[in-house]
């Protein structure tokens, strides 16, 4: 869960914010590798490269996609589900 508690937010979001601003300040088309090297940097540095740590980082990785899609692609879809309908 993306969720850790509030008092630890500030201090990662110190850290990310630059990060953001940097990934934003790129063309478009250079951005999503540029995300992908920054998150297996981390992956990389962070687990150590044993099957078991691996496997927790390819859970990490999963959750991830899994959060996005719950909370910000579901319901960008159901909002144009609503303003266009439902494929018939």
């Amino acid at each position: 869960m993306p969720y850790i508690e509030k008092s630890e937010r500030p201090k990662v979001d110190s850290l990310v914010s630059p990060l953001i601003t940097y990934l934003q300040s790129l063309p478009v088309e250079k951005q999503d590798g540029t995300v992908n090297y920054a998150v297996t940097k981390i992956v990389k540095h962070l687990y150590p490269q044993k099957y078991f740590h691996l496997n927790r980082a390819l859970g990490v990785l999963t959750a991830i996609t899994h959060e996005l899609y719950r909370k910000i692609v579901g319901p960008y879809e159901d909002t144009k589900i609503s303003q266009n309908g439902e494929v018939e």
